[in-house]
C-alpha cells in the first residue's frame, strides 16, 4: 500500500512527496481510512510508529475541502517539546495547502502569551496545545471553539500520568459536542478507558502491538551498586565508540547532580529538565541536533516526542519505573534502520523492574561483567524477596564522587 491509495488531495500528496513519505506504517494504514469516514478513534500505538501522520493527514485532507475556514482542530499534547514537534510536522505536511497551525505552551514572556491569545481569537486552522497553558488562556476568557470539528489527544497516557485528567475534562467542556475525537495512547490502562468512555462517541479501536526494541540496538546491562555507577559511566564513555549520547535518569534532581559532575570535569554535556526556561530547552535540542554538543542528560521527557537522528548510544543511569518507558528511551537510538547501543545500570532495588522489562520485550538482556577496578557488584536475582547479596552496612565498595572523564 502507498499513500496514493488514500485518495488525498494533490496538494497534500505534494507535501508528502517533498518529505519523502512513500508507504504508510501499520497505524497509518489502519487509522487514516477510519478518520476520513469521520468516526471517533481510540488507538494504542507507541511513539515512533508514525501516529502523528496517522491523525494529521486525514484531518488536513478534510480541511482542504472546507469552504469556511475557522479554528478547525485542537491537538492536546503532554509537553511543549512534543507540541513543537507536532507543529513542525503539520507545517511540512500542509506546506502546499495554505493551512496554518500554531503551538501553544507555557514558558516564555508576555509577548508569547499575547501571540498565543491572538492565535486563538483570530483562528489558526490547527492549535497544538499543552493542557496547562490552554486552561490558562481559557480562564482568561479566550473561547473560540464554536466551529471546532476535531479534538485530538496525543500521548493520552502520559498526560494522565502528569495529572492532567481534570484539565482535559474541563477543556472538553468548552468544545462543541458535535465533533470528531481521536485519542492516541502508547498504553491502554483503565484510566484511559474511562476517559475514552467520557469523551468519545462509539469509537473504533485500533491496537498496534507494542513495538519491540529495534533490531539495530545492541542492549547491555550492568548490575551495580549505586556507588559504582560513576566509575562505570567513565568506563563506558572511555571504552565504547560513540558520537552522541542521551543519558537518562528518572528524576530531575539526579539529572542536575550528573550535570554538575560533568561540569566539574569540563566535559561538554547539557542537562535537559523542566526547570529550564523554554528558550534554553530549545537551544539545547538545536545544538544537539546540529552536533554542537554530543551528550544530553535528561528525564523521560526526552524519551517521547523528541526526534533526533544519529544518536549512537543511550545510557540508563537507572531503570525506568515503567517497562514501556525503557522501550521509549532506547528507541532514541538506531532509528531509520541505523544501529546503536543501549546500556542500563541496574542496582539492587531495580532488579525486579528490569526483569519486567525483559518480560515485556520477550528475551533476557545480556549482563556484562564489571571492570575489575570497580570490584564485584550485586548478584542479579530479581525473583528473591530479598537479595541475599544486598550490601550490609559497612560492606561493598567505598563511596566515591563521580568525576566523569572524556574519551576524546
Amino acid at each position: 500500500m502507498t499513500f496514493a491509495d488514500f485518495g488525498f488531495d494533490q496538494k497534500l500528496n505534494d507535501g508528502l512527496d517533498s518529505m519523502g513519505y512513500e508507504k504508510p506504517t501499520p497505524i497509518q494504514e489502519q487509522a487514516i481510512p477510519v478518520i476520513l469516514q469521520n468516526q471517533d478513534v481510540i488507538a494504542c500505538a507507541q511513539t515512533g510508529t508514525g501516529k502523528t501522520a496517522a491523525y494529521i493527514l486525514p484531518v488536513i485532507n478534510k480541511m482542504i475541502h472546507t469552504d469556511h475556514r475557522h479554528l478547525n482542530t485542537l491537538i492536546i499534547a503532554p509537553t511543549r517539546e512534543l507540541a513543537q514537534q507536532i507543529d513542525q510536522q503539520i507545517e511540512g505536511f500542509a506546506y502546499f495547502t495554505g493551512i496554518s497551525s500554531i503551538p501553544i505552551y507555557g514558558g516564555g514572556d508576555g509577548a508569547a502569551w499575547d501571540q498565543q491569545k491572538r492565535a486563538l481569537e483570530q483562528g489558526a486552522d490547527i492549535i497544538v496545545a499543552t493542557p496547562g497553558r490552554l486552561i490558562a488562556l481559557l480562564a482568561a476568557g479566550t473561547t473560540v471553539f464554536d466551529h471546532l470539528q476535531h479534538l485530538i489527544l496525543d500521548e493520552a497516557d502520559r498526560m494522565l500520568d502528569m495529572g492532567f485528567y481534570d484539565d482535559i475534562v474541563k477543556i472538553v467542556s468548552y468544545l462543541p459536542k458535535d465533533r470528531q475525537t481521536l485519542l492516541f495512547s502508547a498504553t491502554m490502562p483503565p484510566k484511559i478507558r474511562a476517559l475514552a468512555n467520557k469523551i468519545l462517541n462509539q469509537p473504533v479501536e485500533i491496537n498496534i502491538a507494542i513495538a519491540k526494541p529495534a533490531e539495530g540496538i545492541t542492549q547491555e546491562a550492568y548490575v551495580v551498586y549505586d556507588e559504582q555507577k560513576g566509575g562505570l559511566l567513565n568506563h563506558v564513555l572511555k571504552t565504547h565508540r560513540w558520537s552522541s549520547i542521551i543519558l537518562f535518569a528518572s528524576t530531575k534532581e539526579t539529572v542536575k547532580k550528573l550535570d554538575a559532575a560533568f561540569r566539574r570535569s569540563n566535559i561538554p554535556a547539557r542537562a535537559f529538565h523542566s526547570d529550564l526556561e523554554q528558550t534554553e530547552r530549545e537551544e539545547i535540542l538545536r545544538a544537539f541536533r546540529n552536533k554542537q554538543i554530543n551528550l544530553i542528560i535528561g528525564t523521560d521527557v526526552l524519551s517521547r516526542g523528541i526526534d533526533v537522528e544519529g544518536i549512537s548510544m543511550v545510557i540508563n543511569w537507572d531503570v525506568p519505573p515503567d517497562p514501556e518507558d525503557y522501550v521509549h528511551r532506547i528507541g532514541r537510538t538506531a532509528r531509520a534502520e541505523t544501529t546503536g547501543t543501549a546500556i542500563t545500570f541496574v542496582n539492587e532495588r531495580d532488579q525486579r523492574r528490569f526483569q519486567s522489562i525483559e518480560n515485556l520485550i520477550g528475551y533476557p538482556i545480556p549482563k556484562m561483567p564489571l571492570p575489575a577496578e570497580l570490584g564485584k557488584g550485586p548478584v542479579y536475582a530479581p525473583q528473591t524477596k530479598r537479595n541475599e547479596n544486598f550490601r550490609k552496612k559497612g560492606r561493598g565498595p567505598s563511596r566515591k564522587r563521580f568525576r566523569p572523564r572524556s574519551n576524546r
